[in-house]
């Protein structure tokens, strides 16, 4: 089952998650160690992270490393890209009305 990316960054959890293993790759337990949480409910985490396939899994011997699929990341980056533009706009029409009150001033 896939979930909504949008319900796996949702969680603070989570995306300390991801900025951890966008650094470099991290085993569940390396991964755990960063949090006051128990292993089992990191593997949770690890688990919806991978459902919305945020995650690249790669084994090494015994050992599972998550690393980030950055691209995925883009789906949240072109969905907040219509929020950059509506900010912009408001800036933009905020500083034109500057503009305007500072030629009225001289």
């Amino acid at each position: 089952m896939r979930r909504d990316i949008f319900q796996a960054i949702a969680d603070p959890t989570r995306r300390a998650i991801l900025v951890l293993i966008a650094m470099q790759a991290m085993t569940p337990n390396a991964i755990a160690e960063h949090f006051d949480v128990t292993r089992q409910s990191i593997s949770k985490h690890l688990r919806i992270l991978s459902e919305c396939d945020l995650l690249a899994q790669k084994q090494d011997g015994r050992e599972i490393y998550y690393g980030l699929k950055i691209d995925k990341m883009k789906e949240i980056d072109n969905w907040l890209e219509q929020f950059r533009k509506i900010m912009q706009d408001k800036f933009q029409q905020l500083d034109n009305v500057l503009i305007t009150l500072q030629k009225k001033k001289k």
